[in-house]
């Protein structure tokens, strides 16, 4: 009986539970990157998707649905940055957690990976570094998540398709949804920047509505209730980041309004065991009889921050001090198809899964400690022009308090500031 009270009643609202501190999202992080790599053993080693593909009527399979987890953890999260800093500080913030993780792992795959590839397909690097989409082409095209230099490298991948070792094109298809992200970071940004998070925070949840409503309209003109709605095939040409499907944008933009929505209205979100159990059972049903996007993606993102929540402490301490999800993300798909090209698939999907998650944990492990903590590490760095500037402003607002200790110690803490600015440099 009290399990069942339990059930009926809230524990209380996201906003008086939730904890920078102590909360699951780290753990989300990982397990969603993890069933990333997980979903593309099957298509990169074998061919088919996973079986989540045919098994939720080919509406999606467990890459893409791990890929709209992390769009709404992003959503949370980033808005929730967007509201605490100035738009400069957040776009140095959110330039340092994407870019240099992103450069490293190119340099990595493009200049270590695929040449020894290269070499063990033709048994030497003749031709590799001099042809037309060579890796000088391939990094300028994808140093910008544009991906405009093509999938491959010098045809590395292509001879495993000859070969029938591998079955994708690309050297790292996974880097697709990180143009999506930086967009909606942009986004974001410029909403914080016009004060829409702080003083007409209802837009969110309206515009989060209006893309629900393009979903529903797709839903509905779809030849069946299942299966993908909508026009995968529709682009348009966004600047710097290259071409992008109006259906992520609708869908990926939908489940990132979410997670901001969520961020902006907290006090109002209930975390209520009951409605978490709803929500698994209504995911599971538009699993199987359609409807996923439509009503599948709201139940799937109440769930992750109900599991943020409500997983039992020991849970919280993942991914806190040492966060390899974006690691894993970024390097998975490379060291799956390196491992398919070297023959591990033949040795069945245990091992090759098994082999593939160590090595890209190796990778992710590296990728944190030597790029993406360092690069961290330089969030609070100001430039000194900046910092000397702003030194100056608070002096003059000391001074014209009249207080010439305050105006003496900003100034100094400014000159401070300006002298660390350049150390770090």
């Amino acid at each position: 009986m009290r399990r069942l009270n339990g059930l009926l009643h809230s524990r209380g609202t996201l906003a008086e539970l939730f904890s920078s501190r102590a909360n699951s999202f780290g753990l989300l992080r990982l397990a969603l990157a993890t069933a990333v790599v997980v979903s593309h053993l099957y298509p990169l080693g074998y061919g088919p998707l996973d079986p989540l593909w045919m098994r939720s009527g080919q509406q999606t399979d467990l890459g893409k649905m791990s890929v709209v987890g992390f769009f709404v953890l992003s959503g949370f999260m980033i808005t929730g940055s967007g509201r605490r800093t100035s738009i400069g500080r957040y776009s140095w913030h959110r330039a340092l957690r994407i870019l240099p993780g992103l450069w490293g792992s190119l340099l990595i795959s493009t200049l270590v990976i695929i040449p020894f590839l290269y070499h063990y397909a033709h048994g030497s690097l003749a031709g590799f570094w001099n042809h037309p989409q060579g890796p000088l082409n391939y990094l300028k095209g994808t140093w910008n998540t544009s991906l405009s230099g093509g999938w491959d490298v010098s045809g590395t991948i292509h001879e495993g398709i000859r070969r029938g070792t591998n079955h994708d094109q690309s050297v790292n298809g996974a880097l697709w949804s990180l143009k999506y992200e930086l967009l909606c970071y942009v986004m974001v940004g410029l909403l914080a920047a016009g004060g829409v998070l702080t003083r007409a925070r209802r837009f969110i949840p309206l515009a989060a509505f209006a893309l629900w409503i393009l979903i529903l309209n797709d839903w509905l003109n779809a030849p069946g209730w299942r299966g993908i709605p909508g026009d995968m095939g529709t682009y348009v040409a966004v600047p710097l980041l290259g071409g992008m499907s109006v259906h992520f944008l609708v869908h990926l933009g939908f489940v990132f309004l979410l997670g901001a929505a969520v961020q902006l209205y907290r006090e109002k979100v209930p975390v209520h065991d009951g409605l978490a159990l709803v929500a698994l059972l209504t995911l599971a049903v538009t699993m199987r009889w359609g409807g996923l996007f439509v009503i599948g993606y709201p139940a799937f993102a109440y769930l992750l921050f109900w599991l943020a929540i409500r997983l039992p402490r020991p849970f919280q301490t993942v991914g806190r001090k040492r966060d390899f999800s974006y690691g894993i993300y970024i390097y998975g798909f490379t060291v799956e198809q390196a491992l398919a090209m070297l023959g591990f698939v033949k040795y069945g999907k245990p091992v090759y899964l098994a082999t593939a998650l160590a090595c890209t944990v190796v990778l992710a492990a590296f990728s944190w400690y030597a790029i993406e903590s360092p690069a961290m590490r330089l969030k609070d760095w100001t430039p000194r022009p900046i910092a000397r500037l702003k030194a100056r402003r608070a002096a003059g607002r000391g001074e014209a308090a009249g207080d010439p200790a305050q105006a003496a110690a900003e100034t100094a803490k400014g000159a401070a500031e300006a002298t660390r600015s350049s150390v770090r440099a």
